[in-house]
């Protein structure tokens, strides 16, 4: 390379950014702020993983590693979930070893790693071709159960909503939130029926109705709060019973709407006796098809065990995996697992075992993806007019009502997504000049290893023969990836394990091994069990690393990948990695998503992953003298403030410019690791540190650089102010963790969230906190002793308080009335409460949405300053000095 910048210029290319991100943010944030539709993404280059890097580029990449090396080095992620890490590495021609605890894990690695790096994209047209196969014979079978009302009419989705008995008139009991099923400019509602002609009826039934047709309030709808009304004498239903019915096996499910496409678009209709018939038939199947079905093991019987996450579905009465599909989901996917276990001998004989199983692997994933469509928690999304999937979220939430796919339509379309998915995998493992379909032979680069087991237990991996261990580790307590997998796992077993039987061995997925905090598994501890499920997580995580270290060698790197807010996993990560005898060297903060800014301005989420560079830490013997925290205090704030600096100027900020200190925070006690508090611990002796202690350290250095940034001068606030300021530029949004509330509160002054909460500053949620805005703080007693917005007072304990109460009444009654408030309280003198309202001109989020503002708050500071503050200045719009040629915009969407 000529000079570091051409390095840097090629290195971003391999990477596949073939532009500037940062000022394709800025245009795209513009348009969306203005409502523009950019004619492409913004960007001008697809995404960066869609970028192969070309084979000359690929070549100077093996030689430049060789001469840094010694040989083309080794990646291993010990914990790879469903392979982004390994597949990079893969796609970069590296030797790679992919590990994961997970079956279900593992065999999404197999599928879309290491089969596509075997077998290239010549292997998609017989994925087609045995599927089409495959769906055509499940189909057929079908075709009685899903009747279509009309020649011309295809269903998008049946429309359930759950059921139980009415304890007073044991009529059928229809428990729905609501009864919209499209919103927007075209609504449609299902009305329920309980009488017709002046007669009750014996069951209810539905009418879809339209636009100005509906006559009613459809969010008023049966149950709220898991308590419901009974439509038939409108009294209370508790929960407690609604709970204690679905247990005994009573909770049925009733069709209300149906979702079709027909010549003349989408649109809903209510059931027919074409549809109930169906249903009816389905029954009667299942239970022709149940005694053998049971014989051959084809349904998953297995329970579902108490946990984290399942825990909502036993509430609910779904005790057995089986419970979670209605008696027709059942059929369809009972049906694939016969097909498929009748096709694995004809696709064996066909093709061989090694490619015949490949195959297999693909077309199992036909069925998870089925599953996942065609659940009782999959739901109609009545603002998309779609379908939503059990994991549209991270959880096992309960659904009053659910949809059902299409079953004849279901495995075909779930087809085309898998030879579509493995298509573009496989295409993107080709260097960018070399054409896929003429590749033959794929051994001209490395497939990668896949490993299934305990990332503590790598034994398969040589002591010190792998340069870089790359971690993305288990989400503390965000993610249980057991629990929720074995959704999954128990289908997986009865269609892949004769493709795969390494990976089914056991009952369930492996929740003791798993590395994530899971408090269920302590439950029988009781308020201990929270501090155990942390410990636990420390103690895998720490073994995780030990492994790490134990095959690294010895000048290898360890990179972390680390996204979480709460400092609390960042305290039991940066633990975890210390004792296993690793040093945090760098950390960089890496932008992973763009955050609308109305998003933003309304709920904190981090849009940046922070990766740790680490090292093996060099063992400089042990002479007892060990540092303790206030010799490295200094020199931790001094590492942090750099870090704040480095990357404020470099375009991070909010969140993701709190968490790029954290990394070089934890650098400092790291590498002198092991460091100790000068306060004894419950012996006597010198507490270990706690690595949070140094976070809270660059919390507080965080506070003093972001409160002199938004004021503009070194000025002292009080703590509900500094808190008020630091809160909105840090999150960029009113609501956020309260984790990270109670630690900043500390950090600005030695607050607790509750002394927050009486000042009326914030308000809990769970789990939450949410910034007031100034009308929501009115006081309306004149006890002057508390915090809050006084309209009549003339002098105030804070200046957010000062603010916050002239913002109030500006909005409440006019500038004028604002201006004699301050002229009252001579506030337009007061240091502090121009100095506050600098700081919130600042830090309050300046978006706009269709020419509104975001927060309100905003636009009242801006009328504020115009009319009376003169010298606080006002951020220009960071938009206002971009220019935009009509070429580059497609003004069509305005």
């Amino acid at each position: 390379m000529k000079s570091e910048e051409a390095y840097r210029q090629w290195f971003l290319h391999l990477c596949g950014i073939l532009g500037d991100p940062v000022e394709a943010r800025k245009r795209l944030d513009f348009a969306n702020a203005n409502d523009i539709k950019l004619k492409d993404n913004g960007y001008g280059y697809k995404q960066a993983y869609k970028n192969s890097p070309s084979s000359a580029d690929l070549d100077l990449l093996q030689r430049v590693l060789r001469r840094v090396w010694g040989a083309t080095p080794t990646i291993c992620d010990p914990t790879a979930g469903g392979g982004s890490i390994p597949y990079e590495a893969t796609r970069y021609a590296l030797p790679t070893i992919a590990n994961d605890l997970n079956p279900v894990a593992a065999g999404v690695l197999r599928a879309g790693v290491e089969i596509p790096a075997q077998h290239g994209v010549g292997l998609t047209a017989e994925i087609r071709e045995w599927g089409a196969r495959l769906c055509e014979r499940i189909s057929e079978r079908l075709v009685p159960y899903f009747r279509l009302e009309a020649s011309d009419e295809r269903v998008v989705a049946y429309i359930f909503v759950r059921t139980i008995t009415c304890p007073r008139t044991g009529k059928q009991l229809p428990l729905a939130p609501n009864w919209w099923l499209r919103r927007g400019g075209k609504p449609v509602a299902a009305r329920l029926v309980t009488e017709r002609d002046g007669s009750v009826l014996d069951r209810p039934e539905f009418e879809i109705v339209e636009g100005k047709a509906i006559d009613f309030n459809p969010d008023e709808g049966t149950v709220a709060r898991g308590d419901a009304v009974s439509p038939w004498d409108g009294l209370a239903v508790d929960g407690d019973y609604i709970k204690a019915e679905a247990q005994a096996g009573r909770m049925g499910s009733l069709l209300y709407g149906v979702a079709v496409r027909t010549g003349k678009g989408r649109g809903l209709r209510a059931p027919t006796d074409t549809d109930c018939g169906a249903l009816v038939a389905t029954e009667a199947e299942l239970e022709r098809l149940l005694p053998g079905w049971e014989a051959d093991d084809v349904l998953p019987t297995e329970e579902i065990p108490d946990g984290n996450k399942t825990s909502e579905l036993l509430r609910y009465g779904m005790l057995r995996w089986r419970d979670m599909f209605s008696p027709r989901q059942l059929l369809v996917h009972g049906i694939f697992v016969e097909e498929f276990r009748k096709l694995v001998p004809e696709v064996r004989a066909a093709l061989g075992r090694d490619r015949g199983d490949a195959i297999l692997t693909l077309l199992a994933f036909l069925q998870g993806k089925g599953v996942n469509w065609n659940a009782r928690l999959s739901s109609w999304n009545v603002n998309a007019e779609g379908m939503r999937s059990v994991f549209d979220r991270h959880d096992f939430a309960f659904k009053w009502t659910y949809a059902e796919f299409d079953g004849t339509e279901m495995y075909p379309w779930c087809l085309e997504q898998i030879v579509d998915a493995y298509a573009g995998i496989a295409n993107l493992l080709e260097p960018s000049d070399v054409d896929s379909l003429a590749v033959v032979s794929r051994n001209g680069r490395p497939a990668p290893t896949v490993l299934v087991g305990n990332g503590a237990d790598l034994s398969e991996v040589n002591s010190g023969s792998v340069e870089l261990v790359c971690i993305d580790p288990p989400y503390y307590d965000n993610v249980m990836y057991a629990e929720l997998a074995d959704f999954l796992y128990v289908w997986e077993k009865r269609t892949l394990k004769p493709v795969h039987p390494d990976l089914f061995g056991a009952e369930l997925t492996d929740k003791q091994g798993e590395a994530v905090a899971n408090s269920a598994r302590f439950a029988e501890f009781g308020r201990r069990r929270k501090e155990l499920a942390n410990a636990d997580y420390q103690a895998k995580m720490a073994a995780i690393f030990a492994e790490c270290s134990r095959i690294l060698r010895d000048d290898g790197v360890l990179t972390v990948m680390f996204t979480h807010k709460r400092a609390e996993a960042w305290d039991t990560l940066g633990t975890a990695l210390m004792e296993a005898g690793f040093t945090i060297e760098t950390s960089w903060p890496v932008n992973t998503e763009r955050e609308h800014s109305l998003h933003q301005a309304k709920k904190n989420a981090a849009a940046s992953t922070i990766m740790l560079v680490c090292r093996k830490r060099e063992s400089a013997g042990d002479d007892g003298a060990h540092p303790y925290f206030e010799d490295l205090e200094g020199e931790v704030r001094r590492a942090s403030r750099q870090a704040l600096e480095r990357f404020s100027a470099a375009g991070i900020e909010g969140v993701d410019l709190l968490l790029s200190t954290y990394g070089p925070a934890l650098s400092v006690i790291s590498s002198a690791w092991p460091v100790y508090s000068s306060e004894a611990d419950e012996s006597g002796r010198s507490r270990l540190l706690r690595p949070e202690e140094a976070l809270d350290a660059a919390r507080e250095e965080v506070v003093r650089l972001q409160r002199r940034r938004l004021v503009g001068a070194e000025t002292a606030l009080d703590p509900l102010s500094d808190f008020t300021l630091i809160a909105w530029d840090t999150f960029k949004a009113a609501e956020f963790p309260f984790d990270e509330a109670r630690r900043l509160a500390l950090a600005v002054g030695g607050l607790d969230v509750d002394e927050l909460v009486r000042a009326k500053l914030v308000s809990k949620k769970s789990g939450t906190v949410e910034l007031l805005p100034p009308p929501k703080r009115v006081r309306r007693g004149d006890d002057d002793a508390l915090p809050g917005v006084r309209p009549g007072a003339t002098s105030f304990s804070s200046a957010i308080d000062a603010v916050h109460t002239v913002m109030h009444v500006a909005d409440a009654d006019g500038l004028p009335a604002a201006k004699a408030l301050m002229d009252r309280a001579g506030l337009a003198r007061d240091p502090g409460f121009t100095a506050c309202v600098q700081g919130l001109v600042n830090s309050i989020p300046r978006t706009k949405e269709k020419g509104e503002w975001v927060r309100a708050e905003a636009g009242t500071l801006d009328r504020l300053c115009t009319a009376f503050l003169p010298d606080i200045k006002i951020p220009p719009d960071p938009m206002a000095d971009l220019e935009f040629g009509q070429e580059e915009l497609d003004l069509s969407g305005a």
